[in-house]
Formats: structure tokens, C-alpha cells, sequence
């Protein structure tokens, strides 16, 4: 395995990595509200101001960035990691949000799924058909949460769906190669989820009491772990970005941990994959706000759009 080495620091909780053909990096800080870019030579560039906590990004079939609002959070030190605790005081609500790369306008697609509210859209991926699948964590307080779910939307902002609701914590979401499987990491239970996919936005369920919402339990870690967000590879593993223990966690499709790859921190929340071989891995150390980087044994999956 290749030595891990620092691309970036000073950045205020980072997540949503998405590598451009030019070897930097979009993502989102949460923490200071903006989508950045960070050039190869480790600057920082604020691409569009959008509040509320910018959360997971991706690139669209139009080029603009499409991004999960999860309304912010409130902020902790704690150990010298900055971590987020619970729904910030001037949380308004959770949104998809359209950003021009160019002009960093902002444009609201999505806050709700018919009556229900987004909470806290938290990770998004696009299939080839121009769709998106994104994960909405729900939010926290002191006393009481809100639920989480799956859901399914156009690009255009003219049609969402539900696939999952509830779904406790869910994060990280991407689809298998084929595009038939939708993966989807649950933060706190740290298990890995897979919905298959009838038709775009429509999952086959698993019936209860196998599943509490549908989902085809793949994998699950023993002890105080969590899982982040996660990236599928070329040979359909996928790797779960791990919390608390702080690892990058390759697991198979048939459940197996393929292997555990440990980060210099506690918080590695996302990963990405870029290079001419997709084997450039870009992982978010997001409670200390660096971006790491290192050579991955085997090629990440080509996203639907970007690069």
C-alpha cells in the first residue's frame, strides 16, 4: 500500500470530494458553508458560497455541481478534531441545491419528497439516465432525532421519489457497475445496505422481518465503528469511509472485508477516485480539515458524468 500524503490543510470539515480531469478536487466545507476547489498544488478556491451544510457533491449531466444541504450543523472541539453535534440554531431546513462551477449561483431543486421535509440530504450519486439517488441523514438534537431516507430525483428539479423511509442515519450511497444496485452506508450502525433496482428510482424490497426498510443487509462492522460515506470500485467492491476507528473499509458484494486500510484520524468521512487509472485516491480527514491522498491497489468505478 502506498504511503498516505497531504494534499490540502485548513479546510473547515471537508466532504464530497469529486476529482476533475485536471488533478484537483471539488468538494464542500461544512463548516464554512462553501463548495472549494483544491488545486493540485493544495489551494484553496471557494467555488460558490451556499450556507446551511454543504454536504455530498457530484457532477451532473449538464456539468453544474448538485449538492446534498443537510441545513448545517452546530460545532465542537474535542480532542483537536472539529465535529459536528447537532442541528445548527439557524437550521431552516435540508435541500438539493443546483451550483454553477462558473458563476458559483446557487439554485434550490428539492426540500421536500411530497409532504415529507428533507432533513439533512447528506450523499448523492447520478445513474447514466441523468437521475440522482441521494441519502438524507435526518437531524439531531438534544433530545429527540428526525428520520432519514432514500430517495430518487431528476436533475431538472421536476420529479423525486421515495425508495427507503425510514432508514436510521443513512450516508454514503453509490451504485454498483452495472447500475442495477444501489448502496447505501448507515452511520450508525455501521452496516452497508444494498436496494435492487427494477427500473430507475423503483427498488425490489426485501420483505420484514429480513429488513426494517427494504434494504439487503450486505455487510456489517462489530464494535463502536460508524460508517461515512463510501465510492464503488471497478470490481463492484465498495469502500466505506469508517468513523472512530478510522479506517477506509473495502468491502465485496457478497459481504466479505475485502481489507481495512487505516487514515492518520478518527474522521475520514469520503472518498473519491481520479488519475488517468482511477487508482488516485481522495479521502476526506475531515475532524482535523485536510485532504489526503494515496495510490489505491485496484481502479475506483468511472462516475456517470464529470472528469
Amino acid at each position: 500500500m502506498e504511503q498516505i500524503e497531504i494534499m490540502a490543510r485548513g479546510l473547515r470539515f471537508p466532504e464530497g470530494p469529486v476529482a476533475l480531469a485536471d488533478g484537483s478536487v471539488a468538494l464542500v466545507e461544512i463548516a464554512r458553508g462553501t463548495v472549494s476547489r483544491v488545486a493540485p498544488d493544495g489551494s484553496i478556491t471557494v467555488i460558490a458560497e451556499t450556507g446551511g451544510g454543504p454536504n455530498g457533491l457530484a457532477v451532473g449531466p449538464d456539468g453544474a455541481y448538485y449538492l446534498c444541504n443537510n441545513g448545517g450543523f452546530e460545532w465542537v472541539e474535542r480532542e483537536g478534531l472539529t465535529l459536528p453535534v447537532a442541528q445548527a440554531k439557524n437550521y431552516t431546513g435540508g435541500r438539493i441545491e443546483r451550483v454553477d462551477p462558473a458563476s458559483g449561483a446557487v439554485t434550490t431543486l428539492y426540500e421536500s419528497c411530497g409532504e415529507r421535509r428533507l432533513r439533512g440530504p447528506n450523499d448523492i450519486v447520478f445513474d447514466r439516465e441523468g437521475g440522482f439517488y441521494f441519502t438524507d441523514l435526518g437531524k439531531v438534537r438534544a433530545a429527540d432525532r428526525d428520520h432519514g431516507g432514500v430517495y430518487y430525483a431528476r436533475a431538472d428539479g421536476s420529479f423525486i421519489t421515495e425508495i427507503a423511509y425510514p432508514v436510521l442515519t443513512p450516508n454514503g450511497i453509490g451504485l454498483s457497475p452495472d447500475g442495477k444496485t444501489v448502496y447505501v452506508a448507515e452511520t450508525e450502525t455501521a452496516r452497508l445496505w444494498a436496494f435492487d433496482l427494477e427500473a430507475p428510482g423503483m427498488a425490489r424490497k426485501v420483505r420484514f422481518p429480513l429488513s426494517p426498510h427494504g434494504g439487503r443487509l450486505v455487510a456489517g462492522l462489530p464494535g463502536f465503528q460508524r460508517f461515512d460515506s463510501l465510492a464503488v470500485m471497478a470490481s463492484g467492491n465498495v469502500c466505506v469511509a469508517t468513523l472512530n476507528t478510522g479506517y477506509i473499509t473495502e468491502i465485496a458484494p457478497d459481504g466479505a472485508v475485502v481489507r481495512q486500510v487505516k487514515m492518520p484520524e478518527a474522521y475520514p468521512t469520503n472518498i473519491c477516485f481520479g488519475g488517468p487509472d482511477l487508482r488516485t485516491a481522495y479521502i476526506t480527514l475531515s475532524g482535523t480539515g485536510q485532504l489526503a491522498t494515496m495510490t489505491w491497489p485496484e481502479p475506483g468505478l468511472a462516475l456517470a458524468f464529470g472528469r
